[in-house]
């Protein structure tokens, strides 16, 4: 099997730039949606999948009206909830507990957030559900970083060297089966 192509874009500015936006559903900016369809131009995809939060839909369904797809919503393909410091700056933060966050996710989660492997979980079953078709998915930071730790191995340090700002657009190739893994093919920030 030769694999499929799996784009993995991140969603357009939001609103309110700067925060933890993990379940925090703000809007995109009109710039931050066109920035995406910018970033999806000449995709050859079959399918479009987007997180249910309005910063990665809005997106997905003008990309979808562009290229005459109806977009599948998967929760699953959202951010990583950040409990307490959902939509909160991070300057407001205690930042002690910000820096053991960063470092280790899965021991150190916001307060009433998500662990990391609640995450990769959850991400994991969305890349499982996913038919062997060029798919675009619109989603998130956490997301993104996750499908990276999933399919190509990398740990959670490394994840970290990859700049994902908005509407960045993360493109690999995807060997799906018992043991997947991935090539990354692109990188567009």
């Amino acid at each position: 099997m030769s694999g499929f192509a799996l784009h993995l874009l991140r969603h357009g500015a939001p609103e309110r730039p700067g925060r933890l936006m993990g379940r925090t559903d703000d809007g995109p900016t009109a710039e931050g949606i066109a920035a995406c369809m910018a970033s999806a131009q000449g995709l050859a995809i079959a399918r479009l999948v987007t997180s249910d939060l309005q910063r990665a839909r809005r997106a997905a369904e003008a990309i979808a009206r562009d290229l005459g797809l109806v977009p599948v919503t998967d929760p699953r393909w959202r951010e990583l909830d950040f409990g307490d410091w959902d939509g909160c700056d991070p300057a407001t933060i205690d930042p002690g507990a910000l820096a053991r966050f960063h470092a280790d996710p899965e021991h150190a989660p916001p307060p009433g957030g998500e662990r990391w492997s609640q995450l990769t979980e959850r991400v994991s079953a969305a890349i499982d559900a996913l038919a062997p078709l060029p798919t675009l998915v619109v989603t998130h930071g956490g997301a993104m970083r996750a499908a990276l730790h999933l399919l190509c191995g990398f740990d959670a340090r490394q994840i970290w060297a990859f700049d994902l700002p908005c509407a960045a657009l993360l493109s690999l190739r995807v060997w799906p089966g018992e043991k997947r893994f991935a090539q990354i093919t692109g990188l567009r920030t």
